[in-house]
């Protein structure tokens, strides 16, 4: 299991590993010590070797200096550690490229997930040269090459397919979260809609995951609005949170977009702007075409802005209803298992 960096990046690579480990192979990841395979892989029992990388793109020109001068290093590292290796598979990030490079050279099955619908880096480097390629996006198979992707998605918690559709009823059920760190646009914007949403008298219940950073003054200024709902720091069962809700409104990274259609939710997406390649962007892109989301730019999304999309959305339960069915069909269940069976299927060929 190659790649690392980032829960969006390791989170994926684990439930495929755990499939894997049930049906009898023997798993090991290489990242490195500082991403958060450092301590989420121990954490699941599996072993972690490391190499010594950094990142490519979105960094400054030291940075990618000192990775292209580790590079060599990193790579003849990776070639010892993929010996007798029967396949390779990647969700991408700099942590996987040396050892993708690795099993290329060796001639060792690779398998690639990309579940953003522009490929990031790595997988666009290394794209032509894959046995296969996993996507979570119709429009990021031509990237790959022909005939060798499949419609799998996002490994994402069971939890998520298996909700109840939500009857809608007199209050909209509104949850805001920018991510387990928050999100200080989002924050901001749900700040400044409080006044708006009191004044209106519109019937909305508000759950607001806003980050260990500026809980405490959103706490206390949400307090003292009156509204319904709560203001919490860290929301630890998602998915009881996406059953309660109506409107999400988030980030768009590919967990995030992979859990909204698992659940069929309709979501408001404000992507990051600073992602590498504004994959995020692509992301929310794909899911407003396919009438699934709206989108608000990081830019432009303010308190006024947020309010008037939720009026309008709380107004209409026809659209919202719609929103969410159309989410729903972007839903891939199974991928984590779908992706055990074509490292299966490559291995043995």
């Amino acid at each position: 299991m190659a790649g690392g960096g980032t829960g969006g990046h390791v989170i994926p690579l684990l439930a495929v590993a755990r499939e894997l480990r049930q049906r009898g192979h023997d798993v090991f990841f290489v990242g490195t010590n500082r991403g958060m395979e450092a301590r989420l892989v121990p954490a699941e029992g599996f072993e972690l070797k490391t190499i010594s990388i950094g990142g490519l793109n979105r960094v400054g020109w030291r940075q990618k200096l000192a990775t292209i001068a580790r590079l060599p290093a990193a790579t003849a590292r990776s070639i010892g550690l993929t010996r007798g290796v029967a396949g390779v598979f990647s969700i991408g990030g700099y942590a996987a490229g040396p050892a993708v490079a690795a099993a290329l050279l060796r001639r060792i099955p690779v398998v690639v997930m990309e579940p953003n619908a522009f490929p990031g880096f790595t997988n666009r480097i290394i794209g032509r040269l894959v046995d296969r390629a996993l996507i979570a996006f119709d429009e990021t198979a031509s990237h790959f090459p022909k005939g060798r992707t499949e419609l799998t998605g996002l490994p994402v918690r069971e939890e998520f397919f298996h909700l109840p559709r939500k009857k809608r009823s007199a209050i909209l059920d509104l949850l805001i979260t920018g991510g387990s760190q928050g999100s200080r646009t989002l924050n901001n914007a749900a700040r400044q809609s409080w006044p708006l949403f009191r004044e209106s008298g519109l019937a909305v219940r508000i759950v607001h995951q806003t980050g260990e950073a500026q809980f405490e003054s959103l706490r206390q200024e949400f307090a003292a609005t009156g509204l319904n709902g709560q203001v919490a720091p860290f929301i630890s069962s998602m998915p009881a949170a996406f059953a309660e809700a109506d409107l999400v409104v988030c980030r768009s990274g590919a967990g995030a977009v992979s859990e909204l259609a698992a659940a069929g939710k309709p979501s408001v997406l404000t992507p990051f702007p600073f992602a590498a390649d504004d994959h995020q962007t692509r992301n929310a892109e794909a899911m407003t075409r396919a009438g699934a989301a709206r989108m608000v730019r990081d830019a432009e999304m303010n308190g006024e802005k947020l309010f008037h999309l939720v009026a309008e959305l709380a107004g209409s339960a026809e659209e919202l209803e719609k929103m969410g069915d159309a989410a729903r069909r972007m839903a891939r269940p199974g991928a984590a298992r779908r992706a055990a069976e074509i490292l299966e299927e490559v291995a043995a060929a």
